[in-house]
């Protein structure tokens, strides 16, 4: 049996070339051999870290995305003015993908390779509650305070405007001749931007 020795930083550099690769990959196309190839180091040592594939992307998931749903969630369910619940959403989803920009590409391969197992990791057996919602949408239409609107639809133009930059950003930066400072800037931007373009969308 070979004896494999700690080395310093070898763990974080696994789990961000795991993040990487599996970004690129997702979870079925991904080998740990391309994560040990992308940490610089042997497959051996990775597996002292991580004993398989399966585990390694727990780990990142985990860190990845279960900070980011279970908050949209109870912010689309806090008690707060639909339009407060608006800026909020927007601003703290911003904040969290900012700072893990491969999210959002990281989670949309997972969602269309397995959306029964990633629902399951997010929520477990206790789907999303959107009816305050729904109710609140309701409220603000027949007080004449907005437009009719679908929730639904509320929900999908918070979630792809905060969404399409970060999937884009290779495009964005090519066509807009921006570097990854002006990027964030913009983004840093959007926390509010999107959240005006919204409001000022529906309301009457």
């Amino acid at each position: 049996m070979v004896k494999v020795k700690k080395e310093a930083g070898a763990e974080q550099r696994i789990l961000e070339a795991a993040k990487k690769v599996f970004m690129q990959k997702g979870l079925a196309g991904a080998r740990m051999q391309d994560i040990a190839d992308e940490a610089g180091i042997n497959k051996a040592m990775l597996h002292y870290y991580f004993r398989s594939k399966d585990k390694l992307f727990e780990v990142i998931f985990k860190e990845a995305a279960s900070n980011l749903f279970p908050k949209m969630v109870a912010i689309i369910s806090e008690d707060i003015s639909l339009f407060d619940k608006i800026r909020k959403f927007t601003k703290e989803y911003l904040e969290i993908v900012i700072e893990n920009p491969y999210l959002p590409l990281f989670v949309l391969n997972e969602i269309n390779k397995q959306p029964v197992n990633f629902h399951a990791k997010m929520f477990g057996a206790k789907p999303p509650d959107f009816s305050l919602l729904v109710k609140q949408i309701d409220s603000e239409v027949k007080k004449g305070i907005i437009k009719p609107i679908s929730p639904v639809h509320l929900v999908m133009n918070m979630m792809s405007m905060c969404v399409f930059p970060f999937i884009s950003k290779p495009m964005l930066q090519i066509v807009m001749h921006m570097d990854d400072l002006q990027f964030r800037y913009l983004m840093e931007q959007r926390k509010t931007e999107i959240a005006n373009f919204i409001i000022d969308s529906i309301k009457k």
